[in-house]
This record gives C-alpha cells, sequence and structure tokens, in this order.
C-alpha cells in the first residue's frame, strides 16, 4: 500500500525524496516479514547524531558548566519521554508501519517505538541532506524543552541517593519485581528501598523509567514525613 509521507515531512520542515529510506525509518521489525527492512539501524545511526547535535547545543547554551552537569541536560533532552513527546507533536504515531499482532496491541502508541522511529528519521534525514539540515530538525524540537534553569535537571534517582548520601545510610536498592506483557511492549514493576523505610514499587515500559517513577514515589513518602 503505498502511504503519501508528503504531510509528514511537509509538517517537519524537511523534504526527502527516498521513499525507501523512508518507509525503513517507519517501519517496526514486525512488520518486515523476516528481512532486515525495519527501522534498528537507522536508530543506530539517528541516536549517535542526535547525541552530537545536543551536545553542542548544550555547550554553546552554557558554556561555563562542567561535564556532569551538561551531562543530565542531554539525557533529559534524549530520553525515551523526551522524544516520545516529540513524535507526538510531529503526528509519527500516524505514519508508523506495524504487523497486524502489534498493532491491535496498540503498539502504535508505544513510547519506546516512538522514541527510537524519531532517531530513525533523524538519521533518514542525516543520510539524504546532511549533518546541517539534521541539526535543524534536532533543534527545532528539542531547544524548546532545554531547561534554562540556574541548576541542571535533577532526575529522581539521584536526587533519592542525595538524599541517602546525606544522611550517611546506604544507597537505595533497586530490584526488578515482575515483567509482564508482550515483548514488543512490556511493563516492568520495579521496587526501591531503603533501610528503614517501607518499600515502594512503581512501573514503566522500560526499567529505567520504572525505576524513576519509584525513586520518585520515594521522594514523596520521605519529603512529606
Amino acid at each position: 500500500m503505498s502511504v503519501d509521507y508528503a504531510p509528514f515531512f511537509e509538517a517537519l520542515g524537511v523534504t526527502l525524496s527516498d521513499e525507501k529510506r523512508l518507509t525503513r525509518a517507519l517501519t517496526h521489525k514486525s512488520a518486515s516479514h523476516g528481512r532486515d527492512l525495519g527501522y534498528e539501524r537507522l536508530e543506530f545511526l539517528g541516536d549517535r547524531v542526535l547525541g552530537l547535535c545536543v551536545a553542542d547545543m548544550l555547550m554553546k547554551a552554557f558554556p561555563k558548566e562542567p561535564e556532569g552537569a551538561l551531562s543530565r541536560r542531554l539525557n533529559a533532552l534524549v530520553r525515551q519521554e523526551t522524544l516520545a513527546e516529540v513524535a507526538l507533536e510531529i503526528s509519527l504515531p500516524n505514519y508508523v508501519i506495524l504487523g497486524k499482532a502489534e498493532e491491535e496491541s496498540g503498539a502504535r502508541h508505544n513510547p519506546a517505538i516512538l522514541s527510537d522511529i524519531v532517531e530513525a528519521v533523524i538519521a533518514a534525514i542525516y543520510k539524504e541532506q546532511g549533518l546541517e539540515e539534521a541539526r535543524k530538525f534536532i533543534h527545532k524540537y528539542l531547544e524548546k524543552r532545554l531547561e534554562n534553569t540556574a541548576k541542571p535537571p535533577k532526575d529522581a534517582k539521584s536526587a533519592l541517593q542525595e538524599w541517602a548520601m546525606a544522611r550517611k545510610m546506604p544507597l537505595p536498592a533497586y530490584t526488578m519485581t515482575d515483567r509482564s506483557g508482550p515483548d514488543h511492549a512490556p511493563i516492568f514493576t520495579i521496587e526501591v528501598a531503603l533501610p528503614g523505610r517501607e518499600a515502594v514499587s512503581a512501573q514503566g515500559e522500560t526499567k529505567r523509567v520504572a525505576e524513576q517513577k519509584a525513586a520518585t514515589t520515594m521522594l514523596e513518602k520521605l519529603t512529606a514525613e
């Protein structure tokens, strides 16, 4: 079935003519019929292009910050949740190519799949139009998400670790207690424990997301004491 990609790429502000590459960037392995026609290789490249361009953007935006602070800012911009937000902003779910089973299970709106395809689209832009056009796309959707605050963003796991260290306690312990759902859309349950505190659990589409949610819940409990 022929797909009209023109509205999609017009919304992105780019012009790509290689339909084969576009199709690959948008195709999940469930629809590749056992052949190497999915987005994984392009995602691999796009991840590196994304990291380079965001790192350069941060170096220019925060010329006096040390490496550790810049790393936290970079991680906040390239993480799965942020890229999934970009995917929704550019209406990417409307163009994802999936196998029948994945389509029926709702994989079209899976944040992990959407974030991977955003990286594959970045690679497609890079391969056809070069680094500067890929950089323009990245800046267009990520620069406005840059947190221009006095301090770089701190994730919940880091904040909880600092809370424990400040009180000379052992570091928080994270344990995966359950994994459910199909392989293409797993749900992880992670428990975080601190000595003398009741353990809390949270679920997420990836272990990292579940750990962050568990840490957030634990911090909320600690600050309410």
